[in-house]
């Protein structure tokens, strides 16, 4: 356990955000374009995980949940990530569809917060994206049933290694319990940070068939 000193020191613990600023001049007028602008540049930076989100979904009691997700597809449709169906986060989905993803690109000082609505993909889809995965991450699939409770790691190893050896010959087949979503959005707002804790933050939010975007205070 920390003493008392480090925990009084984490309320100094701060730094500047000089990587540059955000103007309204240079905003695209479709959010897309510039969340793909930022994802190259993450991916171009090597950050670790520059695809990783986070994604919050809220139970039945309205208690809200995150975890961190690697975003696999995106397109004017939506932000696409995959899952076991069984996981906490599908069935808080199966009630609520609503979502928020967060892309935490620190190293850049940068945010990305998406709001939206989550829908299963169809099975054509999710077939297509399973078999593009290495095998033994197919096989992994099969192994865990997420988010349920076990009593030690050696169960989860103990059941890769009999699967392993029951595919290994032909096709990993499709486990009914995985699947996808494809997350709708109605609004994105992108972060940056700047001098003295004036941060760049601007709100694109779908208007009709256009997009307005409002700058907002940091």
């Amino acid at each position: 356990m920390p003493d008392n000193d480090e925990l009084q020191n984490i309320a100094h613990l701060r730094r500047e955000y000089t990587q540059g600023g955000l103007r309204r001049r240079d905003l695209p007028s479709e959010p897309l374009v510039l969340f793909e602008r930022w994802l190259k540049q993450a991916c171009d930076a090597r950050l670790a995980d520059p695809t990783a989100m986070v994604v919050a979904t809220v139970d039945e009691r309205g208690q809200p949940y995150q975890r961190i997700v690697l975003l696999k597809h995106f397109d004017d449709k939506g932000l696409v990530f995959y899952t076991n169906l069984g996981s906490r986060k599908a069935h808080h989905l199966e009630r609520n569809p609503c979502i928020s993803l967060l892309f935490p690109w620190h190293m850049l000082e940068r945010q990305v917060m998406v709001i939206g609505k989550a829908e299963r993909l169809s099975t054509l889809d999710v077939i297509k994206y399973f078999h593009s995965r290495p095998r033994d991450s197919q096989i992994g699939a099969w192994v865990s049933q997420q988010s349920s409770r076990i009593s030690a790691r050696g169960i989860l190893e103990s059941k890769f290694l009999e699967l392993k050896q029951k595919f290994q010959q032909g096709e990993v087949p499709l486990p009914s319990f995985w699947g996808g979503f494809r997350v709708s959005f109605e609004q994105m707002e992108f972060w940056q940070g700047g001098e003295n804790r004036l941060h760049d933050r601007f709100l694109y939010q779908r208007d009709g068939n256009e997009w307005k975007i409002d700058r907002l205070a940091p």
